[in-house]
């Protein structure tokens, strides 16, 4: 995604796990502040809905059962014109909540995986190796965009 997309030289990555988008980030030449709700050996400890503004764009992959509550909370506390990117599963897409909520909030571009990807919970790959059963997409969002998404593939 990141030869697609470029972000504001401060990054949040506000569930962090143990650093894996923090680290590519970082390796891309971003300033990246990091945490998570629970300690995972990367980043700071800290609940993301206690944050009330952030200059910076989001970058994460949050927890699939929050997503949606978190992507609101995203787009609350950031300026007009910053972005919000979110590793989903393409399935994120489905849903009359999440569909109404498209609606007044388009992603303005959708970056799906040409091929499926291995992921893991917690990092743990042993446990979790045939979880690539999923199709999984970058899902971007630029506050105030009301436009339609585009949809562009990301080769694997």
């Amino acid at each position: 995604m990141l030869e697609k997309e470029t972000f504001t030289k401060a990054v949040l990555e506000p569930a962090c796990g143990e650093g894996h988008i923090s680290k590519v980030l970082q390796k891309h030449g971003y300033n990246v502040s990091s945490f998570d709700l629970i300690d995972r050996g990367y980043g700071k400890v800290q609940d993301f809905f206690n944050i009330k503004h952030s200059d910076m764009d989001i970058v994460t992959n949050p927890s699939y059962k929050i997503a949606l509550p978190f992507l609101k909370h995203a787009l609350d506390i950031i300026p007009n014109g910053n972005k919000v990117a979110l590793f989903l599963r393409v399935l994120f897409l489905e849903g009359k909540e999440r569909g109404r909520f498209f609606k007044e909030n388009p992603p303005k571009k959708i970056y799906v995986a040409s091929g499926r990807l291995s992921c893991a919970k917690n990092g743990d790959f042993e446990k979790y190796r045939k979880s690539n059963a999923q199709a999984y997409a970058w899902f971007v969002w630029e506050k105030g965009f009301k436009g339609e998404p585009t949809v562009d593939w990301i080769n694997l």
